[in-house]
């Protein structure tokens, strides 16, 4: 009897109840072409390995369950214990072998002729519930940055799934009411890249809600100092249909994140000030602004939905992908309409008040 695969290549992640939706909307963009960091999958069956001897029985997972959405102090006294059990307890060996094999391919094609011992890597969290239409858990599961070797690797995926337990990933599907047997974390591993500029963009605006535009923001360095709220970040606007720059707000962006070459592991990054001669400067060109938005419809038009994307732009001009979700805000608003249809405005303001007409 066939186990089922503890670690998948990024090109065959495809199920989220397997990759989790980070991991499975990777997957889905390097299928689709578009340009995503070498990387691997740690499936959510390396997770439950784990968990089957941490919590053999469930009794931690029903007592999360049992917890009031509105009681953090009670949330707290049951998550804690958890997480630091998950992120201190050694791997199950055939989970630790399989992790540890894929992260020495990484950067070979695949073939077992060159081990890399060092390659930096990126362990993000990519939870089954997370990067839905639905719900969305962006920045409640942990993701660490500028990881190396091998048994570094296996420590960052433990702390990923302890993540699954922070307080506010639970306290927000306690409210959700999403029971704990629906919910598991598979872990995405990715190749360090060292961006000129990153950030994240809209395929509608995030502020109107208008379709015709995307919406880019955009920092020098990491995105992390985008997320983090270190910078204000410059913003364009794109016109899907003229491909027209129709709005270029640069910011004084103070602070820059850089991966640390060959830096210690406990500060894979620094946080600097930024160059004069760069903090009032566009960190993109208008050619740069235009192929962004370019990728960003393509994205769309392959999922048929409007996304938020977060992206990179390399030194020699490349531009990766480093996440793509369902933009959640007005996809909620255009459910439906507030009422039924009538044929007189008027008509809705004689409900009101049970008088027909």
């Amino acid at each position: 009897m066939s186990h089922p695969p503890l670690v998948l290549a990024l090109s065959a992640a495809r199920d989220p109840a397997v990759a989790g939706g980070k991991g499975a909307s990777l997957g889905e963009l390097v299928r689709a072409g578009l340009p995503v960091p070498a990387g691997f999958v740690v499936t959510v069956d390396a997770f439950a390995a784990a968990l089957a001897t941490l919590d053999p029985s469930g009794p931690r997972r029903a007592a999360i369950e049992a917890l009031p959405a509105g009681d953090l102090a009670a949330i707290t006294a049951v998550t804690a214990p958890f997480r630091a059990l998950i992120a201190g307890a050694p791997l199950p060996d055939r989970v630790a072998s399989a992790i540890a094999s894929a992260y020495g391919r990484l950067g070979t094609g695949g073939g077992p002729e060159e081990i890399l011992i060092d390659t930096e890597v990126a362990v993000r969290s990519s939870a089954t519930v997370e990067d839905s239409a639905g719900a969305s858990f962006a920045g409640l599961q942990d993701t660490y940055l500028g990881v190396r070797d091998a048994q570094s690797v296996l420590e960052h995926v433990s702390r990923c799934w302890a993540s699954l337990y922070n307080d506010e990933s639970v306290a927000y599907r306690r409210r959700l009411r999403i029971p704990e047997a629906a919910v598991s974390m598979a872990v995405v591993v990715q190749v360090m890249v060292a961006p000129r500029a990153a950030g994240v963009m809209f395929t509608r605006s995030p502020v109107s809600g208008d379709r015709s535009i995307v919406a880019i923001e955009a920092t020098w360095g990491l995105g992390s100092a985008l997320v983090s709220g270190d910078v204000t970040p410059d913003s364009f606007a794109v016109s899907k249909i003229t491909g027209e720059i129709t709005t270029r707000r640069v910011a004084a962006k103070i602070k820059i994140h850089q991966a640390r070459a060959n830096g210690p592991a406990s500060s894979p990054i620094t946080v600097s000030d930024t160059p004069p001669g760069l903090r009032d400067v566009p960190c993109l060109t208008d050619d740069e602004v235009r192929a962004l938005a370019a990728i960003g419809r393509q994205v769309e038009a392959h999922y048929h939905a409007p996304q938020d994307i977060e992206w990179a732009l390399l030194d020699d001009g490349r531009i990766v992908l480093l996440q793509s979700r369902p933009e959640t805000v007005w996809a909620a608003r255009d459910v439906g309409p507030a009422g039924a249809p009538r044929p007189r405005p008027a008509d809705h303001v004689l409900d009101l008040f049970g008088k027909p007409l």
